[in-house]
């Protein structure tokens, strides 16, 4: 079908259905014509900590990850009009722990919460093998209950040796290790995703969540559960932001020989809207 086609046909048949269900300032604009909530160009010489938080963690990422997450500007800092994120070889002592590899992960948590919308971002991905930039966003509240019953949505995530691919998932189900994933990878046509600049987005609504690769949809999911509630849970909460670039761990692998450090992550914008 033809897309413009199809973008007609889900906007009415969504506007009917939330017309019926609920009012449509707590559903997401399923046209062009939405509202622009939040944003963050990163076009000063500073983080803006109204937006976010920076995670300081010496154990990695829960994953097998190889590095410490700092709040020092040789891992996180705004420069050239973007959000760097770097990873370092340099065993930075963070809590009395020392890591080979820091890096950067900064969130959006009870600065930028959502209940449906467009999240966009773009960015510039590093290669080598072991490096793990990603987009994605974690629940609020956990009003359902631990990982992954509250669930997560993973915009995208990107292994650094598979240069030209990305993944978009969501967790969700019971605790772990009872949790369950569906998702999609999706390959350029041409080019890598480290040579330039790339719009990574999910467009979000009860029921349906979409990911569009520099406006591509590129999967859509409508099928998860949790054993906390009834469908479209765990997705009909506030979810926050999460920005990262990891080092290592099971979903990438370990650091290639020819990895060059420092890599940089590069955030041009991040946009919501509803």
């Amino acid at each position: 079908m033809h897309s413009s086609l199809f973008l007609r046909i889900v906007f009415t048949s969504t506007c009917f259905y939330l017309l019926c269900v609920s009012s449509l300032a707590d559903q997401p604009s399923a046209n062009a014509k939405r509202k622009l909530v939040w944003e963050d160009n990163f076009d000063g010489d500073s983080l803006d900590y109204s937006k976010w938080g920076i995670e300081v963690n010496a154990f990695g990422g829960g994953n097998g990850e190889l590095q410490i997450f700092t709040d020092r500007k040789e891992n996180i800092r705004v420069e050239g009009g973007n959000l760097v994120l770097e990873a370092r070889r340099d065993n930075a002592n963070i809590m009395g722990t020392t890591r080979e590899y820091s890096s950067g992960r900064v969130r959006t948590k009870n600065r930028g919460d959502w209940k449906y919308g467009r999240i966009e971002v773009r960015a510039k991905l590093p290669a080598g093998a072991g490096l793990w930039p990603a987009i994605w966003m974690l629940p609020t509240g956990d009003k359902y209950g631990g990982w992954a019953k509250s669930g997560e949505i993973d915009i995208m995530e990107f292994r650094g040796q598979n240069t030209n691919e990305v993944l978009g998932t969501l967790h969700y189900g019971d605790a772990w290790p009872k949790n369950a994933s569906s998702g999609k990878e999706y390959k350029l046509p041409k080019g890598n995703f480290t040579d330039d600049f790339h719009t990574f987005a999910i467009e979000w609504q009860a029921g349906k969540i979409e990911w569009f690769v520099d406006d591509k949809l590129v999967q859509t999911q409508t099928e998860w559960s949790t054993t906390g509630g009834a469908f479209p849970a765990p997705f009909d909460q506030k979810f926050h932001l999460l920005l990262n670039l990891s080092v290592g761990g099971g979903f990438v692998g370990p650091v290639g020989a020819n990895t060059k450090f420092p890599a940089k992550y590069l955030i041009d914008y991040v946009r919501v809207y509803q």
